[in-house]
């Protein structure tokens, strides 16, 4: 091998060893956010997340990537939404907002794992097999709201027993400072 065709060689190398490097690199996780409503509706709800990942060492932008779709309200879109977050082959479906959203995730892929937040039952809603061994690719949190009502009002009755009437509101409490009267 000629003096020349050595360096031609040895220089194509160099410039293509970062190119080579790179392409082992493997690639960022991208996550698949499925939201109902709206970004404005899940700013609290997007920060705890943003929050939770960073706890575990994911940096949305920095190791792991997001894209967000929102149905804006109109629940007929989240079919095509979440088949959109399956055919750009994200890492992980999360789902927002109950259990619609999840259904749709589930309807669109069997093999992308999806993890969901319910206020009901995700066996009784037909998202998981059973909550001891969900099977398939769904999994989650459930905060059982609708099986605990009759003990909060069993233990409201307890704590006023001279109650003729009590009141039931869905709405999300906003923090009280009690003061002795």
């Amino acid at each position: 091998m000629k003096r020349r065709e050595f360096i031609t060689l040895l220089g194509g190398a160099a410039a293509a060893w970062p190119l080579t490097a790179r392409a082992q690199q493997p690639a960022m996780p991208v996550i698949g956010f499925l939201g109902a409503t709206s970004f404005e509706n899940n700013v609290d709800r997007l920060r705890a997340f943003r929050q939770g990942l960073k706890e575990i060492g994911y940096v949305e932008g920095e190791n792991v990537a997001i894209q967000y779709r929102w149905a804006e309200g109109q629940y007929e879109r989240l079919p095509a939404l979440a088949a959109d977050l399956v055919r750009r082959q994200v890492s992980l479906i999360a789902s927002a907002e109950g259990a619609i959203t999840a259904y749709a995730a589930k309807a669109a892929t069997a093999t992308i794992p999806i993890v969901f937040v319910v206020s009901d039952d995700p066996v009784r809603l037909g998202l998981v097999a059973s909550l001891a061994r969900p099977g398939g690719n769904l999994t989650g949190i459930n905060f059982f709201s609708a099986e605990l009502a009759a003990k909060r009002l069993e233990l409201l009755r307890e704590l006023v027993p001279g109650a003729k009437r009590m009141a039931l509101s869905s709405i999300r409490p906003t923090p009280l400072t009690l003061r002795p009267c």
